[in-house]
């Protein structure tokens, strides 16, 4: 499933450069991530990457866009072809 960030975000974006898919974007008030690039760094990282860099922890599952990793895989392999999974 795609993350989403919350209204406690203060907008450091810092999670901006972290994120492999270019799935975070500033949004009016706050950051935004692109449930349609976001794999939630499978392919990429072990973990999450906007987690682990949020000063404020806001970074979550998004209950809205639910994917089995096979399927965040697959959406990784259309963002960066040619490379090998990690």
């Amino acid at each position: 499933m795609a993350f989403l960030i919350t209204d406690e975000c203060i907008s450091c974006g810092a999670c901006e450069p972290e994120c492999p898919n270019a799935a975070i974007v500033e949004g009016e008030t706050i950051y935004d991530i692109l449930p349609e690039k976001c794999t939630e760094c499978v392919g990429s990282f072990d973990t999450q990457q906007c987690v682990e860099i949020c000063p404020v922890d806001c970074c979550l599952p998004d209950p809205d866009h639910k994917e089995t990793r096979e399927q965040l895989l697959e959406k990784w392999q259309k963002s960066h072809p040619g490379e090998t999974p990690k």
